[in-house]
């Protein structure tokens, strides 16, 4: 049994972390909100910053794409995460070790080791500075955590509940979407939320990939916009405040579920 003072020291220990995780935070809104030091600008109200960067900035085509590139990274991945996961935690096939380490590979391999011979790739094909020079690099790197992430559930699912489908005649399909995807959802939820945070985070393949300001995704157009407007902090913060707002909602809709799913995980290893 925890002891008073244990408690209280992990009530202290936890919040110094929470100050710590926070300070930034509250740093970047508190000069959001504030006046603005950039030169010849005359608002003074607590949204203007705001208004300023969304405009300046043209940070609505850039989260236009960003939710374009994520929205079809996150369909096409989990999808593909629930199908390779099923099959490596279910199935026996041959080739299957070799395989599943051929799919650890992409999650050990950084993007850094990989992104120039893409770039090369891509462009002898025709598809570097379009949606598809973004979208498929990032489907491939998420796919290949999303497969291990399902396999590790899919093989610790309840195999008499399986058999008894089988039994009733089930198919291979239905037993998955019917029977074993229903109960994931914790699980998949949490690799939804992950996969979207990475992909809207994503700055380096759409740095390489894409010329055309059409395509810049909202932390790609940050970071242009830092080097227009590095006199001005105050833009800057609030352009960093839009970019961040639409993972923020995302996670805060889904939470619930993402914990769950990552308790989940980590009872199941």
């Amino acid at each position: 049994m925890i002891s008073r003072g244990e408690r209280l020291a992990n009530y202290l220990i936890l919040t110094a972390f929470a100050a710590f995780a926070l300070f930034p935070i509250v740093t970047i809104l508190s000069a959001a909100l504030g006046p603005n030091d950039s030169p010849g600008f005359a608002g003074s109200g607590p949204l203007d910053n705001f208004a300023a960067a969304w405009e300046i900035g043209r940070f609505g085509s850039y989260l236009r794409a960003s939710l374009a590139v994520s929205s079809f990274v996150v369909v096409v991945s989990v999808v593909l995460s629930i199908l390779s996961g099923y099959a490596f935690g279910t199935m026996r096939f041959p080739g299957q070790a070799a395989l599943f380490y051929l799919f650890l590979l992409g999650i050990m391999m950084p993007s850094e080791a990989i992104a120039v011979p893409l770039y090369f790739d891509l462009r002898s094909l025709g598809l570097t500075d379009t949606f598809w020079s973004i979208a498929l690099p990032q489907v491939a790197m998420s796919v290949a955590f999303g497969t291990f992430w399902m396999r590790a559930y899919f093989r610790t699912s309840s195999r008499a509940i399986v058999e008894a489908a089988r039994i009733d005649g089930a198919s291979t399909w239905r037993i998955l979407w019917q029977v074993l995807v229903p109960p994931a959802r914790p699980a998949i939820v949490t690799l939804t939320v992950l996969v979207f945070m990475w992909t809207w985070n994503e700055f380096l393949i759409p740095l390489i990939m894409v010329t055309s300001e059409s395509l810049r995704t909202a932390p790609l157009g940050l970071a242009f916009f830092q080097g227009q407007y590095t006199a001005g902090f105050t833009l800057l913060a609030a352009g960093s405040v839009i970019v961040a707002t639409p993972v923020v909602i995302f996670y805060l809709f889904l939470q619930r579920h993402f914990i769950r799913g990552l308790l989940q995980g980590a009872v199941r290893e």
